[in-house]
């Protein structure tokens, strides 16, 4: 499934080639029931738009929240709505520069479905801790089949001491176009947030409702997403005082509390949880000795104020990474919602998921990159 960037223009004042305007394809994310979004990476300044194409009409979207064209030197995002649940389209991404030149390039056609809520089945895939592997991202790539989304579970990158480091790593991920035929949905992982750029990685990874957890329908599956934030307190000196997640745990603590309710959310037949630092773990310690370089394995301050409302929810089990080790921990009575705890970024040790659910129960197989199977998991309607 490996993808390629659009045709490259070609001309300028002199007759010599021009660098090329469009700097990664373009990404599809976060993907709704009316639609989703596009971003994409440029070289230089210039203004740009989606076409959407369904049954030989095409539509454009070229205005964003303050009704300018969508226009930058680095990003470009098109918000992608008006669309029917269950939609069949086609998508690709348009620029033009905004200098004499008049430079114009158009990305390919990229094949797109939106959500449907109410769809009899779905299937969703699931990446974690890719850390930059670009061999585990390449094949995890060629392995993976087409799905409804592809939901990357945290920690795609080491670090973002460079700033340059973000594009290729978030839209471009070991040259892959990664989203050709799965619309990307990202829960942060720890080491998303860390480093002096890490502020920026909002600007390209685009979510549901603009707010970095959200709640979604996919046929019978309910999700919710989670950010889970640091393994470490928010004043732990490596910080440097730039992260406040125990304000976003409390929100969000507070959001759930709400959505959980929410028509085909409170409703739905499979519910399923994805953040980044699983909530449970197989040995769970008292405390964690930060001062001597431990940090959390499973979301002590997560689980903390999340489990009532996820308990009384009915979540049926929590999706996650972060120890680079997989494990299932099923359900018991203090947790009624099991744990499934993918691998890590090697090539020997990465691992990725497939869910399907249908009327007969919600599936859920975890692979290595070779294709054998490491946990395979039926979980039956709520």
């Amino acid at each position: 499934m490996a993808g390629t960037l659009g045709a490259v223009a070609l001309g300028a004042e002199d007759g010599a080639a021009l660098v090329p305007l469009m700097a990664t394809p373009a990404v599809v994310m976060a993907p709704r029931s009316d639609g989703m979004e596009v971003v994409w990476a440029v070289s230089r300044l210039c203004r740009g738009w989606v076409e959407y194409r369904e049954q030989g009409v095409v539509r454009k979207f070229a205005a964003d929240e303050f009704g300018m064209v969508p226009q930058g030197e680095k990003i470009l995002r098109v918000r992608v709505s008006g669309l029917k649940p269950g939609a069949k389209g086609e998508l690709r991404a348009v620029v033009e520069s905004c200098d004499a030149a008049k430079q114009r390039e158009e990305g390919p056609w990229k094949p797109v479905t939106t959500l449907d809520p109410a769809a009899p089945a779905t299937r969703f895939v699931v990446w974690n801790d890719t850390h930059e592997h670009h061999d585990t991202i390449r094949k995890l790539h060629e392995v993976t089949p087409s799905a409804d989304f592809l939901l990357w579970n945290g920690d795609t990158c080491n670090d973002w001491h460079q700033e340059a480091w973000l594009v290729p790593t978030l839209l471009h991920p070991a040259k892959q176009d990664v989203t050709a035929g799965r619309p990307l949905l990202l829960t942060w992982g720890n080491h998303d947030v860390r480093g002096k750029w890490a502020f920026k990685v909002r600007e390209m990874m685009a979510t549901p409702s603009g707010r970095p957890f959200c709640a979604f329908r996919s046929g019978p599956v309910a999700v919710i997403s989670l950010h889970t934030g640091e393994d470490k307190p928010d004043d732990h000196p490596s910080f440097g005082g730039r992260v406040a997640f125990e304000s976003l745990r409390r929100e969000q603590a507070e959001w759930l509390a709400q959505v959980t309710r929410a028509p085909g959310i409170c409703d739905a037949p499979y519910r399923i949880v994805f953040c980044h630092i699983p909530l449970r773990w197989t040995v769970e310690a008292p405390e964690t000795p930060y001062a001597s370089g431990g940090y959390d394995a499973f979301a002590r301050s997560s689980r903390a104020v999340w489990h009532d409302a996820l308990a009384a929810w009915g979540a049926q089990v929590v999706i996650s990474g972060h120890t680079h080790e997989d494990a299932w921990i099923p359900s018991n009575e203090k947790f009624p919602y099991a744990q499934l705890v993918s691998g890590g970024p090697k090539f020997n040790t990465a691992r990725w998921i497939e869910g399907t659910a249908d009327a007969d129960g919600l599936k859920l197989v975890m692979r290595d990159l070779t294709g054998g199977v490491v946990h395979e998991v039926k979980l039956p309607r709520v």
